[in-house]
């Protein structure tokens, strides 16, 4: 019985300190959370909550997470806490806090004292030895927790004690007065925050874990899903600046209802091609039942509202025609070097320069259609809408064929054997079997390529850049200029041969040179920040189209 009571104590015990612990981790989190918010200028320094200014508000909460961290870290050292911890927090963190350390006794020495070159040097070498001593020496529940609490330690009291706030400034002495660089506390203290809460947060994380191997993986676990909450809070953030920049100007002149839109005519002739002869036409007036300026018009100077339709013609027909042209061809070279190639040189110098050609440099991609693609279409050098199609194409490919290839080499050989085995040809045994179960990686790999090249802007300069602001007639009308010829290539279509304009090139042209007064545009920061929304809408229904195909795939593939 005894022994029964000791171990329900024990578990108390525990079950109490892991919940301390628990909750310094969900402070550190919260105090990433206010930084990342302070940062984008969700929270302002300034304000006051419950009588206090929000950077003694952030600093007292730094001051009192530091302070918990170390006291854990000495509770365990004192066996008051039941933990696990290794004989040392390991090289690596070692390296780590000297490295901050360094740099934080740099900056204190040569910045707050005054101290020259030979002086603040020697101070940061010395702060950073104490910083591996403490941290490689002890075990390792000191040496996690004291390097990490010291560091919210100075950064709480120095907001706390007004050495940073929001009157503060710091112009570092050794930068050209013509070049000079200023830090204001907007940016600072959030950058403060985040970091000290990121190491802070990761050495409770470890605690809670009661340290050793599982108070490691805590703590990894920790600054992932920390960083990963960066990540989506700068997506959102940056999604939310656009939309509430750019909604006035889309948004004006927006109509519902029967009519409300110009009329259009749609028409459809069936002539027998070399003879001219017309055999049936049909034609239909209609009324658009939606009414979006902004969109649907383009720019011209009677226009009530001017907007971006020829530029979203463009953009589209630019992302068609590269996936047309780089899909078949990467999926295919896919095939090749995955089901057919044997492995060795050739496959090699295949993965290193597929590797190279998508880390080039767009504008490279922009030179290259310039110099190569530009000259061919038409007698004199002329940007065309087909040069941009093949020059974002080939930006497209190496992507496609890289995730296309992993995705088939991730399909399991007892696929094959199995197709084999019931007497499947090779190709049969790849249309039927590999291709269908490597599909939603293949889709994946084109969805971030075309991510990509929906937005890019150097290569439609100098490839396919025509007028900034051009009237909603002049958008390229590429499904009814084709045309059949005796001869080769048989077959032409002005339009793919005329420049034209894309909202990633038209965005650039207004933010650059701010023309548009000769086009009849008013405003011409709001008509660019409507042009980016647009584009982001643009580029975010590609996403979702090429997303709700993967999941098509996939359902298919479950269910069979």
């Amino acid at each position: 019985m005894a022994g029964a009571t000791d171990a329900g104590v024990v578990r108390e015990e525990t079950s109490r300190e892991e919940t301390v612990a628990g909750a310094t981790v969900g402070l550190a989190a919260l105090l990433f959370a206010l930084g990342l918010a302070a940062q984008f200028d969700l929270v302002s320094l300034t304000d006051e909550v419950a009588g206090f200014r929000t950077v003694t508000v952030l600093g007292g909460l730094l001051l009192g997470l530091g302070l918990a961290v170390v006291s854990f870290g000495a509770g365990s050292r004192l066996d008051l806490v039941q933990t696990d911890p290794d004989h040392s927090a390991g090289l690596i963190a070692g390296v780590l806090f000297t490295g901050i350390w360094f740099v934080v006794g740099g900056l204190v020495a040569s910045q707050t004292l005054g101290l020259g070159g030979v002086g603040w040097v020697v101070v940061a070498l010395v702060v950073g030895v104490v910083a591996f001593a403490t941290t490689a020496i002890p075990r390792e529940d000191v040496g996690s927790t004291l390097p990490a609490g010291a560091l919210a330690i100075f950064f709480g009291l120095a907001m706390l004690t007004g050495a940073i706030g929001p009157s503060w400034s710091w112009t570092p002495a050794n930068f050209p007065e013509s070049q000079s660089v200023t830090f204001f506390p907007r940016v600072v203290v959030p950058v403060m925050v985040m970091f000290s809460s990121l190491v802070v947060g990761w050495a409770a994380a470890k605690a809670y874990g009661g340290f050793g191997a599982r108070g490691r993986h805590l703590g990894a676990h920790l600054l992932i899903y920390l960083n990963a909450l960066s990540i989506i809070v700068v997506l959102f953030v940056l999604v939310a600046f656009v939309f509430l920049k750019g909604i006035d100007p889309v948004a004006e002149g927006v109509a519902f209802g029967p009519g409300v839109g110009p009329e259009t005519t749609l028409s459809f002739d069936l002539v027998i091609p070399f003879v001219d002869v017309t055999l049936f036409g049909v034609s239909h007036t209609v009324a658009w039942p939606v009414w979006w300026p902004f969109v649907m018009n383009g720019a011209a100077i009677l226009n009530d509202v001017n907007g971006v339709w020829p530029a979203v013609v463009g953009t589209i027909w630019l992302v068609v025609g590269a996936v047309v042209l780089a899909v078949p061809l990467g999926v295919g070279s896919a095939i090749f070097l995955t089901e057919y190639a044997e492995r060795g040189r050739f496959t090699q110098v295949v993965e290193v320069a597929t590797n190279a050609l998508w880390s080039t440099p767009s504008i490279v991609f922009g030179l290259f259609g310039a110099a190569f693609l530009v000259p061919r279409f038409t007698p004199q050098p002329k940007k065309s809408l087909l040069a941009g199609m093949i020059t974002l194409g080939f930006m497209l490919l190496p992507l496609v064929l890289i995730t296309s290839r992993e995705a088939m080499i991730a399909v399991p050989d007892e696929y094959r054997d199995a197709s084999a085995a019931l007497g499947v040809s090779k190709w049969q045994t790849i249309r039927s079997v590999v291709l269908p179960a490597a599909m939603p990686g293949v889709v994946t790999g084109v969805i971030l390529g075309v991510g990509r090249i929906a937005g890019e802007t150097a290569p439609l300069i100098l490839t396919m850049g025509g007028g900034t602001f051009v009237t909603a007639g002049q958008a390229a009308s590429v499904v009814n200029s084709f045309e059949l010829t005796l001869s080769p290539p048989f077959v032409t279509n002005p339009e793919l041969t005329q420049a034209t304009t894309a909202l990633p090139y038209q965005l650039y042209q207004v933010i650059l040179t701010g023309t548009g007064a000769t086009a009849g545009v008013k405003d011409i920061t709001a008509f660019g920040w409507g042009t980016a929304l647009v584009l982001l809408v643009v580029v975010l229904s590609f996403y979702a189209i090429g997303i709700a195909t993967r999941q098509y795939f996939r359902s298919k593939l479950q269910y069979e």
